[in-house]
This record gives structure tokens, C-alpha cells and sequence, in this order.
């Protein structure tokens, strides 16, 4: 099987790497593309591109609010399938695919499966797809095609757990930075820290990237301290939806995170 590019970008760097989230579909239907490019240009890592879902759980009002406003420009998977047929033309870092389990399950698994390697997808996370569920139905679909499943911790795992998951999960640990939903925050706090701190003392086989609540350029550079590298989102959509998706706004933002 061809190594999977997530996998090659971990094995090229090692810290200081910035994976950026945003919704397919927003700030409008066909813009997914050029914000891809745009941030590829601007020096982002890794793009998770998300799959607007109407109830989307772990997400806070921005990422809700853009993926309202995605589904009513007429974002569907199939479209963004679509839409992304030829960027394996023009962008060579790892791509990823964030949503919901419920319009995967109506695409289908195996389908969904096969058109993201079709497509040049390197990765899946699906938030609300159980461990134990993955690993009895799903797993084997997913190795089949090559396709990475992401599987998150957060501060309410337990250990055995957490060493269960780095069994299963492929390219890194999405390291969920609270147990609540997404959004900005202003720093980390003490328990926050000291949940890092225990996460990389165990010494887990895969990288660590820390999710949720990075905002800014010392969020960033902290989680940097603990982990591989950090997931941004909300503060990304925000300005999207604030300024626009041209490439002088999104080097701006990609410089103001990663100086």
C-alpha cells in the first residue's frame, strides 16, 4: 500500500504543525476550492475540509453557524466530492474530511471510502462514530481503500483507553483540548495543562494534535509544547465569514498563528 501522506508529513516534521479546519460550502457554495489553494500557498500544514451536518454536537455557535449557512448555499457530499475531483492537481499536503457519521452512512461507508481515495483524501474524523462500532463494521472497509479513520481522546478517557485507541487510529490522536464543544478560548488553563502533560508521559505511539480552543499564536505555540501540532477552526471560520477567503486575508491569519 502507498504510504499514506499523513503519515509522510509526520514523518518529515515533527512539531510546529498547523492543521486548519473549515466548512465546504461557506462562506459560499463554490469557494472550497480556492480556500484550499489559498491556504496551501499561505504555509498551512495540513486542511481539514468539513462536511456540513444540521446538528452538528461537539461543534460551538461559529462552525454551527457556517454549517447552517453551508447547507442552505446547497453543500452536499456528493457536490464536494465533486468539487475537489482535480486537487490532487495543484495541492500535495494532507487532506482530511471532518463530519458527522449520518451523511457518510447515506453515501455509504464503502462508497465514501472509495471516493475519498478517488478524490485524494488521506483521512477521515468522525466525531460521533463509536470506537467499538468502527473497529466491528467498519475497520476493514477502511483498510481496504487505504483511508485513514483520525479517532479523538479528550480529558474524560481513561488510560487504558486512550492506549486502546492508539491501537486503532491511524496518522496521530486528535487530542480533544476540553470536554466541550469547539470554539475560541482564551488560553489554556492549569487543569488543561496538566492533562497534556499526562497525555504525552504516556508515550503513545502515534503523534499528538491538539484540538479545540486554539485561537491565536500562544494557544498555538503551547499546544506546540505538548503535541505534534494543533487543529484551528473556529478563529479561522470567523474570519472567513468576517473578511473573506482571498489569499492576502488567509496568509494574514496563517502568518498570525504560525509567525
Amino acid at each position: 500500500m502507498i504510504m499514506n501522506r499523513i503519515d509522510e508529513y509526520f514523518s518529515l516534521k515533527r512539531n510546529g504543525i498547523l492543521s486548519v479546519y473549515f466548512t465546504a460550502g461557506y462562506p459560499s457554495v463554490g469557494s472550497t476550492v480556492e480556500i484550499i489553494a489559498n491556504l496551501v500557498k499561505a504555509g498551512a500544514d495540513m486542511i481539514e475540509i468539513g462536511i456540513p451536518f444540521s446538528d452538528p454536537l461537539a461543534d460551538g455557535p461559529v462552525i454551527q453557524k457556517s454549517s447552517t449557512a453551508a447547507l442552505k448555499n446547497g453543500m452536499r457530499l456528493n457536490l464536494l466530492f465533486e468539487q475537489l475531483k482535480r486537487i490532487r492537481d495543484e495541492v500535495n499536503i494532507p487532506l482530511i474530511l471532518m463530519g458527522y457519521l449520518n451523511p457518510v452512512l447515506k453515501y455509504g461507508i464503502e462508497n465514501f471510502c472509495r471516493k475519498c481515495v478517488e478524490t485524494g483524501i488521506d483521512g477521515v474524523i468522525l466525531p460521533d462514530l463509536p470506537l467499538e462500532i468502527y473497529r466491528e463494521h467498519y475497520y476493514e472497509t477502511f483498510r481496504k481503500y487505504g483511508l485513514f479513520n483520525i479517532l479523538l481522546i479528550s480529558p474524560n478517557t481513561d488510560p487504558q483507553r486512550i492506549r486502546l485507541i492508539d491501537t486503532i487510529t491511524d496518522g496521530f490522536i486528535y487530542m480533544v483540548s476540553a470536554s466541550s464543544v469547539t470554539g475560541i478560548k482564551p488560553g489554556f488553563t492549569s487543569e488543561q495543562r496538566s492533562y497534556f502533560k499526562r497525555i504525552k508521559e504516556i508515550n503513545l505511539s502515534h503523534p499528538l494534535m491538539i484540538g479545540f480552543g486554539i485561537s491565536d499564536r500562544e494557544t498555538f505555540t503551547e499546544a506546540c509544547n505538548y503535541a505534534s501540532g494543533a487543529i484551528i477552526g473556529s478563529a479561522f471560520v470567523r474570519m472567513l465569514g468576517e473578511k473573506g477567503m482571498s489569499y492576502k486575508n488567509i496568509k494574514r491569519f496563517i502568518q498570525n498563528i504560525k509567525g
